[in-house]
């Protein structure tokens, strides 16, 4: 996700603002990281057009899980999150962007798994298994 300034006229000042990446774009999995590998929280939220609350009970997590530094970085709270853009990242090209692997993550039924969605699968512990099965669906696969 490249941030690139236009610059606009508000009243009689020019005003430079930042373009945000939309949620009908593809995001890489490199720009929602911090240097230590860590994923950045806020931007994933801004992706997706969430507040830290939805993208905390998306990812299986307590809603306040965002609110302290100490919770934010444990490794569980860590290991969700990634999990969950992990998934995303991989659908979103056949899935045509953002929103819609969001949309597909959170709501598609997946036969393999007895109807449960990708997102009820992450929750309870299966995201290797969801993985697996993109991969699987990537290489020709049936579902």
């Amino acid at each position: 996700m490249t941030q690139s300034a236009k610059t606009t006229t508000l009243g009689t000042r020019r005003v430079r603002k930042l373009d945000r990446p939309s949620a009908t774009s593809r995001f890489s999995m490199a720009s929602l990281m911090d240097e230590n590998g860590a994923v950045k929280v806020d931007d994933v939220a801004e992706v997706f057009h969430m507040s830290k609350a939805q993208l905390a009970d998306t990812a299986g997590l307590a809603r306040e899980v965002f609110q302290k530094a100490s919770r934010r970085g444990s490794a569980k709270v860590v290991r969700r999150v990634l999990e969950m853009v992990e998934i995303i990242n991989l659908v979103q090209g056949w899935a045509g962007g953002a929103a819609q692997a969001m949309a597909w993550y959170r709501a598609e039924p997946i036969p393999a798994f007895g109807g449960r969605t990708a997102e009820a699968l992450v929750k309870s512990g299966n995201a290797t298994a969801v993985r697996d099965y993109v991969d699987h669906l990537a290489t020709g696969g049936y579902a």
